[in-house]
């Protein structure tokens, strides 16, 4: 069985620049800006990114997992009891969906193709 490693980590973020500007200054973290309302961040350890958000943000971190066919590990989520809470889109890069474990945990998985 083929694995699916943590490739990634995103978070919420109710202001972008204030958010850079902390996790730069505090840990060193440099960032890759894709429009005004997403930033990738590097020199964590794992690859991450923050999204804006209006909302209240009560879950704070997706845990974004990679595997190479989305199709396939759609089904594979599904059929061991997964809920997908979004369909399959597009993003600059690839493609991703996002599931409900069945303790209702949401993640992503993601692929460039």
């Amino acid at each position: 069985m083929k694995t699916a490693p943590i490739d990634y980590i995103e978070s919420k973020a109710t202001d972008i620049e204030k958010t850079k500007t902390f996790y730069a200054n505090t840990f060193g973290w440099t960032f890759t800006d894709y429009g005004p309302n997403y930033t990738a961040f590097s020199g964590s350890g794992v690859a991450g990114g923050f999204e804006l958000f209006t909302g209240p943000i009560t879950n704070g971190a997706l845990v974004v997992l990679y595997y190479e066919n989305l199709e396939e590990i759609k089904r594979r989520v599904i059929s061991a009891g997964g809920i997908i809470s979004k369909e399959i889109f597009e993003f600059p890069g690839g493609k991703r969906f996002h599931f409900n474990d069945p303790s209702g945990n949401e993640l992503a998985i993601w692929s460039e193709k």
